[in-house]
């Protein structure tokens, strides 16, 4: 297998790397690579570049590239379980799904990571309170480990290996195939409910009335809104449908050039928040979305994050527990509205159940997602958000996170410790390192 040298950037356009690039197109290729003597250390699975900080990069390390192990290697039509190699996306199993009935249980807000991230991130999507996580639908992983071996990680046979895989950053090695049971439903589109949302406190109310009863929430809050108006945006509550004759609608627009940094500036972004929360009528509306429409509504348009100019932004996302989230999501949207610092993508959403990998992201609560340019404080003011979500007894979603330090990961994450465990039962030479799980202080620092 061919290797060079390439610089790996982040999906938030904030990190670059410079990584030695191995494309394998099957399993033994991968498992020869890890086998070869003087490995060393540093090597990261990378899919489809959808990572918005610097989990899936290791300065002057080695970089797995999986888009090539694209198969989908068997499919049980009476259970709905398949079996994929990670390198196939989630627009892609859908497309095979549907044709066949059946829906992918969980999916992220774009359709373009691959299974493989997926369950390194261990996805969730707007069916959280009554789905879960990627991971609870998993029914085993095939994972090559850094002595080069394969072996099947489940419930049931190394467990530890597989809650430690699951949600674990491709630190634990890199999979080669999922097994994954896929829910049985017919779907091509979502009948949506629409309210407009005057203020936190009413979201809160429609949040909490919806989160067990639809199968899909979410909302959109105008993050640069304050006083009164704080938390003021539009809230969605929809459930999958099959209509005859359905046609949605598709867009396909190109960000062609990377944007000057100012282009989103307060004035832009509160013209657009205006429109945008104007577009439901005041009294709400019933509408027929296309399925992978509603789900990755910024699928549609192509390298939007060259919006955000050269100095890229950070994609901030928390998640605080039930207790405290009334308080907590009220303190971080004054902090957000009183800097003006917020774009238009601000996301707010129930979860409802605790994920299972070590270091999972989701547990019972209100998470909270927006961007924030990078240029000027941006990484300082994120730095800001991360503590104040600290303080309120929450955590930052490590698929996303470009600025937690060590201290306060470890604080969020209370199973750190038998992650680290399991990686050093598995992998104590250290094969498998990215530039998070050295900023993190995961794994240790190696000469």
């Amino acid at each position: 297998m061919k290797q060079k040298s390439m610089t790996i950037t982040s999906w938030g356009r904030n990190r670059n790397a410079e990584m030695t690039a191995l494309r394998p197109e099957r399993l033994s290729a991968v498992t020869a690579a890890l086998r070869q003597p003087g490995v060393g250390t540093g090597t990261i699975a990378y899919g489809d570049g959808r990572n918005y900080g610097d989990l899936a990069m290791r300065q002057n390390g080695r970089v797995v590239l999986t888009r090539r192990l694209n198969r989908i290697l068997s499919f049980e039509k009476d259970t709905g379980l398949v079996s994929v190699e990670p390198g196939v996306t989630f627009r892609e199993l859908h497309s095979f799904a549907s044709e066949r009935g059946y829906l992918v249980p969980v999916v992220p807000g774009t359709a373009f990571v691959t299974l493989g991230g997926g369950v390194a991130s261990d996805i969730h999507g707007k069916n959280q309170d009554t789905q879960g996580c990627l991971g609870d639908h998993i029914e085993w992983l095939d994972l090559v480990v850094a002595s080069g071996d394969v072996i099947r990680v489940s419930r049931s046979e190394h467990p530890e290996l597989f809650s430690a895989t699951i949600g674990g950053c491709g630190l634990t090695g890199v999979i080669s195939a999922i097994g994954l049971r896929l829910r049985q439903l017919k779907a091509n589109a979502v009948s949506v409910e629409e309210w407009r949302v005057k203020d936190l406190d009413s979201f809160f109310d429609l949040m909490h009335q919806h989160r067990t009863s639809s199968t899909y929430t979410v909302g959109w809050v105008d993050a640069l809104q304050k006083g009164r108006s704080l938390g003021r945006g539009i809230f969605q509550a929809a459930e999958p449908v099959f209509s005859d004759g359905f046609s949605p609608s598709t867009s396909n627009r190109k960000i062609p050039f990377t944007c000057p940094d100012a282009t989103l500036n307060r004035a832009s972004v509160q013209a657009f928040n205006s429109i945008y929360y104007r577009r439901v009528p005041k009294n709400g509306r019933s509408r027929l979305v296309g399925y992978e429409a509603f789900h990755h509504p910024l699928d549609a348009i192509s390298d939007w994050n060259r919006l955000y100019g050269k100095s890229g932004f950070f994609q901030f996302q928390c998640v605080l527990p039930d207790e405290s989230a009334a308080i907590g999501i009220r303190r971080l949207l004054e902090r957000i509205s009183g800097a003006q610092a917020a774009s238009f993508l601000a996301v707010l959403k129930t979860f409802g159940k605790e994920g299972l990998g070590d270091l999972s992201f989701p547990r019972p609560g209100v998470t909270l997602s927006l961007d924030i340019p990078a240029r000027g404080g941006g990484r300082e003011f994120v730095e800001s958000l991360d503590a104040l979500t600290l303080d309120h007894g929450g955590r930052v979603y490590l698929a996303k996170d470009a600025t937690l330090t060590a201290e306060r990961f470890a604080m969020m994450y209370p199973k750190l410790d038998k992650f680290r465990e399991t990686l050093s039962r598995y992998d104590p030479d250290c094969v498998f390192d990215s530039d998070l799980a050295q900023r993190l202080k995961i794994r240790p620092t190696l000469s």
